[in-house]
């Protein structure tokens, strides 16, 4: 299974794990609801997309490397106490609370969320002392005398024996307590994840062009060499800090993330590449709307990895182009339901103007550090939220300094401000089009609708970003060729069909 499907399938799990009856208990009880167990190599996702289930269903999430443990860590520590047993008193041995389950609860005062996610890590690895609660654990949700608490949903993840000497492999009776599922590297399933992320275009274009450089696992005499998605991640999040630096990466760099030292020499020399053709091709240029009528031939003509190389330049540019403008149209919906809802509550009250605007922007600030606070927030998420605040705040300002009180004035100069930012917002969206029509100019005159042009489209339709903006985006010249390659796709399936008949 992919990491999307799998994704998919832990957030199906979680709302069937978390939906209760009319009486308020869970339709599947605690003590039915089977762990899930991830197994799968390293370097897939399998960690990280916890913390974006997380964020996507509203609830909790506490995370454990179970290797860093000990028995009394995760049991807890033994101590005597005192109980009366039919009219004698004895020594009792009881156990202090589990870090872990403590954790759990320390969770649930900080963000005010009572359901969540327990995911325990490399649970297939836990040291000699502690394999024996495992079962316990995945079976009665407990660590030594303490539960875990309702409404939190066990996620456990491992690797196979090949990858990890540490690895102690579950018995039947244990596997039969877990819903298992195995997850695989699948490239088309991460691209969209990189796109919507916005990876470097060098990593993308890349592994477009190799495929098998993805996901490796190599046995040498000198240990294992390898190249994972969390690798190529990290070195993209490298390489746009560099060069903001104005570092350069070369393949030693590339090694440090990439340590499969063949495909982190490939992937400097294609970066070295990729570098020099964004000046040879004067990419800046294109999408200035000055195209050179030898680059066009001389692109054309060039080597298929050489011609990949541009088309990545060319879609990173207008990848980055539709994010922003993406962006900017979350950034003016949630400014203008803000604005609607003053606009709502302006009239019949007995704050003034100014009091009221002032509200709204501690409810949306309030509503932002509640988010933060819960870790229900991306990066990004987070970013646009302070950005909004901004907004909200210069508004109220601009409101002070001009010592506007009245009701009627305070609205219409807000709508006023309103309309300063979308003004710059339609230009921004403008300027989008623009880039995209620019691309569209370049790679007709240099490759016609080639193959080229097919894998343009076909990239454009695997973003998010690009889809979300193309819905609303006007281009008679993205609907004509992609028309063509929905035809042709459709003549191809057809044709398969029929060979098999």
């Amino acid at each position: 299974m992919n990491i999307k499907r799998t994704k998919e399938e832990i957030k199906n799990t979680i709302e069937a794990y978390l939906e209760k009856d009319g009486l308020g208990a869970y339709e599947i009880p605690s003590i039915r609801q089977r762990p899930i167990f991830l197994l799968g190599s390293p370097g897939i996702g399998k960690t990280q997309i916890m913390e974006q289930i997380s964020k996507e269903c509203g609830i909790a999430l506490v995370s454990y490397t179970i290797t860093h443990h000990t028995r009394q860590s995760a049991i807890g520590l033994p101590f005597i106490s005192h109980k009366q047993y039919g009219g004698k008193e004895y020594a009792v041995t009881e156990y202090t609370m589990s870090e872990i389950v403590g954790s759990i609860y320390e969770k649930m005062e900080q963000t005010g969320l009572n359901e969540g996610i327990l995911f325990i890590d490399e649970i297939n690895c836990v040291s000699e002392t502690l394999a024996p609660a495992m079962l316990q654990f995945l079976q009665c949700k407990s660590f030594g005398n303490h539960k875990i608490p309702e409404g939190w949903v066990i996620v456990a993840a491992g690797n196979p024996p090949e990858y990890n000497k540490s690895v102690r492999e579950f018995d039947v009776v244990t596997m039969d307590r877990v819903k298992k599922i195995e997850v695989e590297a699948d490239f088309g399933v991460w691209k969209e994840y990189a796109y919507r992320q916005g990876l470097h275009g060098a990593v993308i274009s890349y592994l477009n062009a190799r495929k098998q450089n993805f996901y490796q696992m190599e046995t040498t005499v000198d240990g294992r060499n390898f190249a994972t998605p969390r690798g190529w991640e990290d070195l993209s999040d490298f390489i746009r800090v560099y060069e903001k630096l104005g570092k350069d990466v070369d393949w030693e760099v590339a090694a440090q993330y990439i340590q499969f030292p063949k495909i982190a020499k490939d992937f400097a020399n294609y970066l070295e590449l990729y570098y020099k053709y964004q000046t040879d091709y004067q990419i800046d240029e294109i999408f200035q709307g000055r195209l050179d009528e030898i680059l066009l031939k001389k692109v054309a003509h060039a080597s298929f990895d050489e011609r990949l190389s541009v088309l990545g330049l060319i879609l990173s540019k207008v990848n980055e182009a539709f994010k922003q403008a993406v962006q900017e149209e979350w950034h003016m919906e949630r400014l203008q339901a803000c604005l609607m809802e003053f606009k709502a509550q302006i009239k019949g009250e007995a704050q003034t103007a100014q009091e009221m605007f002032g509200g709204i922007c501690r409810k949306l600030s309030c509503e932002y550090e509640g988010k933060k606070k819960a870790e229900l927030l991306s990066r990004e998420e987070e970013a646009q939220y302070r950005r909004l605040l901004q907004t909200m705040e210069r508004f109220a300002q601009t409101l002070r300094l001009e010592g506007i009180a009245h009701s009627e004035s305070v609205l219409l100069r807000v709508q006023e401000l309103f309309a300063l930012e979308n003004e710059a917002f339609v230009r921004r969206q403008e300027e989008a089009s623009k880039v995209l029509e620019y691309a569209f100019d370049f790679l007709e005159g240099a490759f016609g609708s080639g193959q080229e042009m097919v894998m343009f489209i076909t990239e454009l339709n695997s973003n998010y970003d690009s889809v979300k903006f193309l819905q609303g985006c006007d281009c008679p010249r993205y609907y004509q060729y992609n028309q063509e390659l929905l035809f042709d796709e459709k003549r191809k399936r057809l044709l398969g069909r029929l060979q098999e008949l």
